[in-house]
C-alpha cells in the first residue's frame, strides 16, 4: 500500500504548482478544444479502480497523456466560445488555500471567517456593480442556483408560505415570465420548482432581441383574466446568445404595477456594471427583488462563485430555513448562517478567491480589464463590417459579436457557417460557437478570456478569413 507523507506531499505540490504555471503560459499552444473523439478517454481508463496504490509519478503521467488531450482549454486567449470562465493567478492560490483548508462553511460556526468574509464580499461586490445599499447577498454555486432560488422565494412570497407547509395540491396555476431570448435555466427551474414547464412563457423580443415590455403586459393581463397566477418575471441583462440588455425599468414599472417577483438574471454581463458607464442597465433595479451575476465568468475569479443579492433576506432564509437539534448553536440569533440561504446545506469557502482577486487587482484593475476587452470587440467589430462578406446580425453591446459569412450566389448560407465553425473548431486554433436568431445559423466571437491581447483577436479574425478563402470561397 501506497501512501503519502508530508515530505512526499511538498515534493509532489512542487512539481505540480511547476506544471500549473507553465500551462498557463503555454495554454494558447494547445488544440483550443479537445480533439478527442467519443469514449476515447474512457477506453484508456481500465475498468476497475486498482486494488494496491500506485505512485503519484504514475498518476501525474497519466494526467498528462490520457486526461490532457481530453481537456479543452477555457484560459487558453483563443477560447471565443460561450462565455469565458476566467481565472486569475490570485483565485488560483487562494483556491488552493481552500482546498488545503478543508473546510465545510455551512453555518457561522463552522468557520466564522469564513461567513464574516463572505457577508464582507458581498458588501464590496454591491458596491462595486451599484446594488441598492440595503439590499444583501450571498455566494452561491451558480446563477442557475441562484434564479431557481428566487423562484423558490417568489412562489412562498405569493402563497403565504402554504406551499412550503403543504405543497401546489391547492394553488391556483403560477406562471413565470422571462424572453424569449432567456436561458434555458429559468424553465428548468420552473420544473424543479414544481410548476410545470408549461407554465414558463417566453415573451416576444424587440428587434434587438430585448423583452418587449408591451407583450410582457399584454401576457400578464391575459393570464390573469385566465385565472392564472403571475409569480415572477426574469429580465435578463446579457442574454446568452446576444448579449441582449432587457429595458429594465419599463419591465419594473410592470411588476410594480402588478405585484409581481422581479429578479434580473445578469449572470455574464453583470461584470460590466463595474464600469460607471455600463450602469444605466440597472436602472430600475431598486424595484426589483432579485438580483445575480456570476463573477466566475467574466471577473476574474475561478467557478464557482455567483453573487446573489436580494432585497428582503429574511424571506429568503425564510424560504429555506430548517433548523435540526444538531445544527442549533449559540450564535444563530447574531451571524448568518448561510446554509439557509440557498439550496444545499454544505458550502465551499468561494469568499476567499473573491477577497483575494478584489484586492489583487482592486477596482481600478478589474475596470481597466473590461474595458480593454470591450475596445478589442469594438475593434474586431469594425473589422467585420468593413467586409462585404460577412454581416452582423445582433447589437454588439459588451464583448460579443453575433456574424455570419453571407457571399452573394450561396443559397444555403445555414451549412456554409456550420462548415465554416466546424473547420475552425477542428483545427484547434480556436473555438467559437454558433446560436441561431430569426431562423439564421450565426456564430458568436466572444472576447471575454482573460489572458487575450489584442494580436490574439485580431489573429483571431485573420484566421476566420483565411479559413474561408481555404474552403474555395470567394470573398
Amino acid at each position: 500500500m501506497l501512501t503519502m507523507n508530508a515530505e512526499s506531499f511538498r515534493q509532489h505540490a512542487h512539481q505540480f504548482v511547476d506544471w500549473m504555471a507553465d500551462y498557463l503560459e503555454q495554454v494558447e499552444n494547445y488544440p483550443v478544444k479537445s480533439q478527442v473523439r467519443p469514449k476515447d478517454i474512457y477506453h484508456q481508463i481500465p475498468e476497475k479502480a486498482p486494488m494496491e496504490g500506485e505512485s503519484m509519478d504514475q498518476l501525474f503521467q497519466d494526467f498528462q497523456q490520457i486526461i490532457l488531450p481530453g481537456i479543452t482549454h477555457w484560459q487558453s486567449p483563443n477560447f471565443f466560445a460561450y462565455f469565458p470562465a476566467n481565472n486569475s493567478y490570485p483565485s488560483l492560490l487562494a483556491e488552493m488555500l481552500t482546498a488545503t483548508l478543508g473546510a465545510q462553511c455551512m453555518i457561522w460556526e463552522t468557520s466564522p471567517a469564513a461567513a464574516e468574509l463572505e457577508e464582507r464580499m458581498m458588501n464590496w461586490l454591491g458596491q462595486l456593480i451599484g446594488i441598492p445599499d440595503n439590499w444583501e447577498g450571498v455566494i452561491q454555486a451558480t446563477a442557475s442556483e441562484a434564479t431557481l432560488s428566487a423562484i423558490l422565494s417568489a412562489r412562498e412570497r405569493l402563497s403565504d408560505f402554504e406551499v412550503n407547509r403543504s405543497g401546489l395540491m391547492n394553488q391556483d396555476r403560477m406562471r413565470v415570465y422571462g424572453s424569449s431570448q432567456t436561458h434555458s435555466s429559468i424553465e428548468k427551474a420552473v420544473k424543479i420548482a414544481g410548476l410545470g414547464k408549461e407554465n414558463f412563457l417566453g415573451v416576444a423580443v424587440n428587434e434587438d432581441f430585448s423583452m418587449s415590455p408591451s407583450a410582457l403586459r399584454e401576457a400578464i393581463q391575459s393570464d390573469l383574466q385566465a385565472g392564472i397566477q403571475p409569480l415572477c418575471v426574469v429580465a435578463t441583462l446579457g442574454t446568452t446568445s446576444t448579449t441582449a440588455i432587457d429595458p429594465l425599468q419599463k419591465i419594473a414599472d410592470i411588476c410594480s404595477e402588478f405585484g409581481i417577483w422581479l429578479h434580473v438574471d445578469a449572470a455574464y454581463a453583470g461584470s460590466a456594471l463595474a464600469l460607471p458607464e455600463y450602469r444605466w442597465m440597472i436602472e430600475g433595479l431598486e424595484q426589483a427583488d432579485s438580483f445575480v451575476f456570476n463573477p466566475h465568468k467574466w471577473m476574474l475569479t475561478h467557478f464557482d462563485c455567483s453573487a446573489y443579492f436580494v432585497k428582503d433576506p429574511d424571506q429568503l432564509v425564510r424560504t429555506f430555513e430548517i433548523l435540526p437539534e444538531y445544527l442549533k448553536t449559540r450564535a444563530d440569533r447574531v451571524v448568518n448562517n448561510y446554509r439557509d440561504w440557498g439550496i444545499p446545506l454544505g458550502r465551499r469557502f468561494r469568499a476567499l478567491k473573491l477577497w483575494f482577486v478584489l484586492r489583487s487587482y482592486g477596482v481600478e484593475g478589474i475596470q481597466a480589464f473590461l474595458r480593454e476587452q470591450i475596445q478589442i470587440t469594438r475593434n474586431i467589430k469594425q473589422q467585420i463590417l468593413d467586409e462585404r462578406s460577412f454581416e452582423i446580425l445582433a447589437p454588439v453591446n459588451l464583448n460579443l459579436i453575433c456574424f455570419r459569412y453571407c457571399p452573394e450566389g450561396v443559397e444555403d448560407l445555414d451549412e456554409l457557417n456550420a462548415r465554416l465553425l466546424h473547420r475552425l473548431n477542428d483545427s484547434g486554433a480556436m473555438y467559437l460557437t454558433h446560436t441561431k436568431l430569426n431562423g439564421k445559423y450565426v456564430l458568436r466571437l466572444v472576447f471575454g478570456a482573460a489572458r487575450l491581447s489584442r494580436s490574439h483577436a485580431q489573429q483571431a479574425w485573420n484566421t476566420i478569413r483565411e479559413t474561408v478563402y481555404e474552403m474555395g470561397i470567394e470573398f
